[in-house]
């Protein structure tokens, strides 16, 4: 057996692995495949931690039935090595990864170049060589890399990144802020925007609200100089935290401004929790209907099985769910009434118009149900006056809410005119 290289501080990489996988498959070629997924071509907001680990969970049902083996690079990139007989369900583990990072502009084209600068696919019997020499060339460059000291440019670029968004959220820190959450007074930092009704030129006729906790405040007052977005993965953890203090307040509250109509958006894993449960025992069974949980798609398809979980629980107690975070690369794959969801988000851009163009975004909007779209992000004219031309009626964003404080200043210079003309006038 072949001794895996390691590094000079004597760890062995998942290239080494790689290579002396490979070299074990010498005499056993035959009937095996390769994938290679280059997420290193992604853009690197797409490639953090938490999006690495959710494209290798992907092909874990394949690598549990031990028909394949799995290596996650030091690029980020993914090689995958299986059984020829598994061939369709890698198509379906990567038709995953396809939707996972659709917001990419490496998967907005489907041309055969786009496919395979995404994947690149490898019959080891016929292709051995090639391999061999790709990984090898692989196991050299993470030596390099491991063995060069750029402590003068990772000093910079500390500095830099210090500077620019704070010191990156570390476990060590995040553990003090979610023990200061436990006690800490989040009313003042929730913050609301309001889904509303708007045809044509009327006024916006709210529809309810969606309330979330602001993370600028939260890091202002808990987290000065850390940059939340770092570490995506902990990141996730805090938002958990921040569900279960959200739902702890809107189930003490008897506030009919807060326990309305009202929405929040939930993590999966927070829907199936004790402190769910705990906040569904808390308020009358009629509110129930009248609160919509959000759930975003990225976190609806890492764990499809625990979202029909959550889904099929929160309907049978009454609430409604929507799917948020839809854009114009993954709304053809979404079909909500298959995913038994009552309404979808599709965050408006400038690109949307161009991207899908009218007529398609038409027979989208019809096939989720004109009736239960919200266009949300509206931050201009634009977006209202698109969304109306491909019949949605129901918006979201800094242009509705201004819309909605324009509307009360006409209404109490109208009510102050009516006063100066009536004094006696009574409201």
């Amino acid at each position: 057996m072949a001794t895996p290289p390691t590094t000079q501080n004597n760890v062995t990489t998942q290239e080494a692995l790689l290579l002396d996988y490979l070299q074990r498959l010498d005499e056993q070629k035959d009937g095996r495949r390769a994938v290679h997924e280059h997420l290193s071509e992604l853009q690197a907001q797409n490639r953090r931690d938490h999006h690495i680990r959710m494209a290798s969970d992907a092909f874990d049902p394949l690598i549990k039935m031990q028909d394949g083996q799995l290596f996650i690079l030091k690029n980020a990139d993914l090689f995958f090595i299986y059984k020829s007989d598994s061939h369709n369900d890698v198509e379906t583990s990567i038709l995953k990864l396809r939707f996972i990072f659709s917001d990419d502009p490496l998967l907005e084209s489907e041309s055969a170049k786009a496919q395979r600068q995404f994947r690149t696919y490898y019959s080891v019997e016929r292709d051995f060589e090639k391999i061999l020499s790709i990984v090898r060339r692989m196991v050299h460059t993470a030596i390099q890399e491991d063995e060069e000291e750029p402590e003068v440019e990772t000093g910079r670029n500390s500095l830099r990144q210090k500077q620019d968004k704070g010191e990156p959220l570390s476990p060590r820190v995040l553990g003090r802020v979610i023990q200061a959450l436990q006690s800490a007074d989040l009313t003042n930092m929730v913050r609301r925007q309001f889904i509303c009704g708007l045809i044509g030129k009327a006024t916006p006729q709210p529809l309810f609200s969606e309330l979330f906790i602001s993370i600028s405040d939260l890091r202002e007052t808990l987290m000065p100089g850390v940059d939340l977005g770092a570490r995506k993965w902990l990141f996730n953890h805090l938002t958990e935290t921040l569900d279960r203090r959200m739902l702890s307040m809107l189930g003490k509250s008897s506030d009919r401004s807060i326990t309305g109509e009202i929405s929040v958006n939930l993590n999966v894993s927070t829907l199936l929790s004790p402190e769910f449960m705990q906040f569904d025992d808390s308020i009358v069974a009629s509110m129930r209907g009248s609160v919509v949980v959000e759930l975003q798609k990225v976190d609806i398809f890492s764990d499809i099985n625990a979202f029909m979980c959550a889904r099929d629980f929160a309907k049978d107690r009454g609430y409604r769910i929507c799917i948020d975070g839809l854009t114009h690369e993954t709304i053809p794959f979404v079909n909500r009434e298959r995913l038994g969801a009552d309404l979808v988000k599709v965050v408006w851009t400038p690109e949307l118009p161009t991207e899908l163009g009218k007529q398609k975004t038409i027979e989208l909007v019809k096939s989720l149900g004109a009736s239960r779209v919200i266009l949300c992000r509206c931050d201009n004219g634009e977006s209202i006056d698109f969304g109306h031309d491909v019949s949605i009626s129901m918006f979201q964003g800094r242009f509705i809410e201004n819309l909605i404080a324009e509307e009360a200043r006409r209404r109490e210079l109208e009510m102050a005119r009516r006063r100066s003309q009536n004094p006696d006038l009574i409201e």
